[in-house]
């Protein structure tokens, strides 16, 4: 570092921002000089008008010239009258845009971040600014400080911005302090921050790469790594190797540390199929108590005496006032809902399941029972209740899942205040993860009826566990299967070819006046475009469909030239470009704007927005720095606000990751079939994209990418104990 030459500046623009890796091409303004410069590296954090201290060494690129190569960036605070104004300009301060900006440099000067700090009262001197408005920008100045200082101390360590203020807000004042005694509590502590930072932190500060509480730390991260793969548990010999990899130490103290997290208590073991697994504690617990429950609901059958009735003869009745006739295995699961406490009813598409909900609603108001009716997100269960014309929420909602005063985020509805109800039915059961499925479990009441309905074959859930897919294979579980396409359903190759994929049967395609297309495209680098050709002109100049309320393209990844990301920058531009009066507003290395579609991308119970909901950016706030979304939830329209530090929770979507698009319809699907990871490019991935589709689905790529896609069963292997613990409690 003393080598290196020192440069101090102010940001006047940014050429390229990657939030990822933090790389970032910016134009500086020398303190002693009228000519920008580039430079290039990882900044933390910049943005325009922001000050900095930068260290490294002049370079050439053959293409782009003369550059600042940074090594090192220590912001500053600005020390001239247009710095300051660029800096409460450069939107770091909420409630301070450009205007309000000049009106406090033009009354205070050089005074200006002085006055906010020390005598912030004077800010009401200046025309609209109130009480309110100038303690709340003297705190964000005071907040802007204190991060400053953490991100020189984190420097180098690739801490996004995002991540930074998720540690001061948990540690304020004492984040230094904490991180250099333990930085491995970052990855316990702080939501988002994992064990790779802290272990960044932890090296840089001198702890050893062999320390214990490193190797505790690294075998615990594995562990949780894996619940983000799907799995409950791991194999022992499975966590040592993948611990192994990770912390590059040799087994010995794999084995070592392992052993004394189990002697802990943090991790605990288990004997599953005549093999040694390693759980969390949680996830151990909560696979058992699901087990043990669903097993006691089979006991609970036949309760209710006046079922003993004429079922047959209730079915005709309920079938001609809705107006159909169920065939032959239909009526048994209409029956056997009315027969077990416990029923799982799953099909595929145009088997009929929204057909038999129907009906078996219908039975249940002849003996008046309240019936509760949920899915597991916001645009599954507004499907759910315009298909049955009964009300019906997200399973979140369902359980009151909310902030508690002395307990913190819980779900309100529990063994304790269970759900009162004479039946649950839970739709899109497939997307349920072991977590939600416990607590879902745990709030039903034990003379509360449960049917769980869904599509086995699509895609298992984004966390951990497959509770359908393992209750169906355990087989101990009372189940209605239906496998009848019916005759309306038949008309359609959607439903025709999500079938034969299922079966590992090549589709139709390209078939005239039909509705499953092809499109042969082997460039990959010319995808891209044709996409949005689709989107924007031929399916809504062919079909009538709206290219941003009707099409929505799924993609198996989220990088490469065929990604969600390429693809989103690709639609933003032709779909919602930018025009004069439409706001927008940069973030890294995207842009926000007004007419976006976009997504949530983590589950945020302060705002009630989960994981996977879509909406539409409504509005943006230069001077505020925040912008509204637009959220059709499953009974009302929401307005959801969200402060710039919240703007990593939204990504656009105009497209989305097959995984995102579980438990929605949309009429049009265009789909590229990538070449990607062997895991990805599997027949459930494939058979839930089409499965999305109401009216219309195109495939852009090579038929020879499809047929990996169909010889494919499955992807990796999922580890719970889920199917050996119901064979052994019903023994």
């Amino acid at each position: 570092m003393l080598d290196l030459e020192v440069l101090e500046g102010t940001i006047n623009h940014i050429t390229f921002r990657n939030e990822e890796n933090l790389y970032t091409v910016a134009r500086l303004l020398p303190n002693d000089s009228k000519t920008p410069v580039t430079c290039v590296g990882r900044f933390i954090s910049v943005h325009p008008g922001e000050s900095f201290r930068l260290r490294g060494e002049w370079t050439t690129h053959p293409q782009y010239g003369r550059q600042f190569r940074v090594e090192a960036a220590e912001p500053l605070m600005p020390a001239t009258v247009d710095g300051i104004k660029n800096y409460l300009a450069s939107g770091l301060i909420k409630g301070v845009g450009p205007s309000t900006a000049e009106k406090l440099v033009d009354k205070f000067g050089l005074t200006t971040l002085d006055v906010i700090s020390v005598t912030p009262e004077r800010l009401q001197e200046v025309e609209g600014i109130g009480p309110v408005k100038a303690k709340a920008i003297q705190e964000g100045l005071s907040l802007q400080e204190d991060i400053q200082n953490i991100m020189v101390f984190l420097q180098g360590h690739g801490i996004s911005p995002a991540y930074a203020h998720r540690i001061y807000r948990h540690y304020r004042q004492d984040t230094i302090a904490v991180l250099q005694e333990n930085p491995y509590r970052l990855a316990d502590d702080v939501t988002g921050i994992g064990f790779r930072i802290a272990d960044g932190i932890a090296q840089n500060l001198g702890i050893t790469a062999e320390a214990p509480e490193r190797i505790r730390a690294g075998i615990k991260y594995t562990l949780e790594q894996s619940l983000g793969e799907g799995h409950v548990c791991l194999p022992k010999d499975t966590l040592q190797k993948e611990a192994e990899k990770i912390l590059d130490v040799s087994s010995p103290l794999i084995v070592q540390g392992l052993e004394t997290l189990l002697k802990e208590g943090t991790v605990q073991e288990e004997i599953i199929d005549e093999r040694e697994v390693i759980y969390l504690p949680m996830l151990k617990a909560m696979e058992e108590a699901v087990a043990e429950r669903l097993v006691s609901w089979n006991v609970q059958q036949g309760q209710q005496d006046f079922l003993k009735q004429d079922l047959i003869f209730l079915l005709e009745e309920a079938e001609k006032r809705i107006g159909i006739q169920l065939a032959p295995n239909q009526r048994q699961a209409v029956l056997s809902a009315c027969q077990e406490s416990l029923l799982i009813i799953t099909g595929g598409p145009g088997t009929g399941k929204t057909t038999i909900v129907k009906v078996i609603l219908e039975m249940y108001a002849t003996w008046r029972w309240k019936t509760l009716l949920a899915s597991p997100t916001g645009r599954a269960a507004k499907r759910l209740a315009e298909s049955t014309g009964r009300p019906a929420q997200t399973i979140h909602r369902l359980l009151e899942f909310g902030y508690e005063p002395d307990a913190g985020l819980q779900f309100r509805k529990n063994a304790e205040n269970p759900l009162k109800a004479d039946v649950v039915i839970i739709d899109e059961v497939s997307m349920v993860d072991m977590r939600l499925f416990y607590h879902l479990l745990m709030a039903i009441d034990a003379g509360t009826r449960l049917i769980l309905v869904g599509d086995a074959d699509q895609l298992p859930p984004v966390g951990p566990g497959q509770p359908l897919s393992d209750m169906i294979e355990a087989g101990e579980v009372p189940l209605a299967r239906l496998t009848e396409v019916f005759r309306q359903a038949q008309t359609s190759l959607i439903v025709t070819n999500a079938h034969r994929i299922n079966r590992g049967d090549f589709p139709y395609l390209n078939q005239p006046d039909k509705d499953f297309f092809l499109i042969e495209q082997k460039d990959s680098e010319n995808t891209p475009a044709l996409i949005v050709k689709l989107a924007q002109e031929r399916l809504p100049a062919h079909y009538g469909f709206d290219p941003l309320e009707d099409i929505q393209v799924l993609s198996p990844i989220r990088r490469t030239r065929v990604g969600t990301a390429i693809l989103n920058e690709h639609l933003q531009a032709a779909l919602n470009p930018p025009k004069a009066g439409k706001t927008q507003k940069e973030f890294g290395s995207s842009i926000f704007r007004v007419g976006d579609k976009v997504m949530q991308t983590e589950n945020d119970y302060d705002k009630k927005v989960f994981n996977g909901d879509m909406g539409r950016i409504v509005s943006i706030d230069t001077e505020e720095h925040s912008l509204i979304m637009e959220l059709n939830d499953v009974d009302e329209t929401r307005y959801i606000s969200y402060e710039r530090s919240d703007w990593d929770q939204l990504e656009l979507s105009y497209a989305i990751s097959v995984h995102k698009s579980q438990g929605s319809e949309y009429p049009v699907v265009i789909m590229p079939l990538v070449w990607t990871l062997p895991s990805l490019m599997n027949r459930n991935l494939l058979y839930t994209a089409i499965t999305r589709a109401k009216q219309l689905v195109v495939l852009v790529g090579e038929k020879r990418a499809l047929a990996v896609y169909i010889r494919q069963e499955r992807g990796r292997e999922r580890f719970t104990g889920l199917i050996q613990r119901l064979k052994v409690f019903t023994g």
